[in-house]
């Protein structure tokens, strides 16, 4: 295990992330209490967060999407299993913080190739320049303070509608103990025309909202049975619970036909 040395002291004084290793898991911290970001060093491209898990739930609505954005990098578990799993998508990821791209090699996150990409940016400015619409947008961009206000903004919100192509899904990890969660849950609901649906992440306070830009949302219990049943084919996540936790979540929020 690696303790507090000078230099985690100096990283924690400026503020810069930094890296500690515990029975064969490496994190990436901004700070002394919470853990930003896991891998473990034997198994990569595993997601050992809970929540990272709920967020791939975005599968049982799209399969196949050809173009995904991410918004914040962190320790890369998303992107890395995206780029390995979804072998038909486009992957860009954007990242404000030069440090944390810094360390994509300590975490394993591929090098840039014709399908894959980690560009520096402020991705509430991307979503208002990007030159493409991208099927699935997911928001993972937690820093030293939390949420940035920038990101759970109304027009951020209004901006992520506005980017995405008819069908399109925006994926947004939420903490669910913070005192504005209603608030921005209320403002995603705004922007989506109320074609949101929240999932608990397993283990965690987080909460995974995914929103749905259709002008008909229409996704039926036997639509998300038969995309768990073909994902379990090529993937190593749990998609049958992952369905029948979404089900009931959708359920419960009326967005069913």
């Amino acid at each position: 295990m690696l303790g507090w040395t000078d230099e985690f002291q100096e990283n924690l004084d400026t503020g810069k992330p930094f890296l500690r290793e515990d029975d064969g898991i490496l994190a990436l911290h901004f700070d002394a209490l919470s853990v930003q970001s896991e891998m473990s060093i034997d198994q990569p491209d595993q997601l050992i967060s809970a929540y990272t898990r709920t967020m791939m739930s975005f599968l049982l609505f799209d399969p196949a999407p050809k173009n995904i954005a991410m918004i914040g990098l962190g320790g890369g578990s998303l992107a890395k299993y995206c780029y390995r799993y979804l072998p038909q998508s486009i992957v860009a990821v954007i990242e404000i913080n030069p440090d944390v791209i810094a360390l994509r090699n300590e975490f394993a996150v591929p090098a840039d190739d014709a399908r894959f990409s980690v560009l520096l940016g402020d991705g509430a400015e991307f979503v208002t320049k990007a030159d493409r619409h991208f099927d699935v947008l997911m928001v993972d961009g937690f820093d030293t303070t939390g949420l940035p206000d920038d990101l759970c903004s109304q027009k951020f919100y209004d901006d992520c509608y506005s980017l995405l192509p008819e069908a399109g899904i925006l994926v947004i990890n939420l903490w669910g103990n913070n005192v504005h969660y209603r608030e921005y849950l209320a403002r995603i609901r705004s922007s989506f025309a109320g074609s949101v649906v929240v999932v608990s992440a397993d283990e965690d306070p987080n909460k995974i909202a995914f929103a749905v830009k259709s002008s008909d949302f229409n996704l039926s219990p036997d639509i998300i049975q038969r995309h768990a049943d073909l994902l379990s084919l090529s993937h190593p996540l749990h998609f049958h619970a992952k369905a029948t936790k979404l089900i009931s979540a959708l359920s419960n929020t009326g967005c069913h036909p």
